[in-house]
């Protein structure tokens, strides 16, 4: 699990899959950032991990702060899947 954050948006939100350098993530959480006083393009700051990952996303068995980040543009990421399927 890692901290992406996305210079420009590819659309994609919650529970969306992405690939980036070869390996497919799903977006577990994201938050918009730079949409009124913020740089240029908007930029997104997701929780993206393996699909193996989703428990220990769901149950908060990490600490946000200690999570690995990297920053990449819009342009490096594909967009797989744009959104999850809503769990009621």
């Amino acid at each position: 699990m890692k901290r992406l954050i996305i210079n420009g948006d590819p659309d994609v939100r919650k529970g969306g899959i992405i690939e980036h350098d070869g390996e497919e993530l799903v977006c577990f959480g994201i938050s918009k950032q730079g949409e009124w006083h913020g740089p240029d393009r908007p930029q997104l700051w997701c929780t993206v991990g393996t699909e193996d990952e989703t428990e220990t996303y769901e149950r908060r068995q990490f600490i946000p702060m200690h999570l690995d980040v990297e920053a990449v543009d819009a342009e490096s990421v594909e967009v797989l899947q744009r959104k999850g399927e809503l769990t009621i």
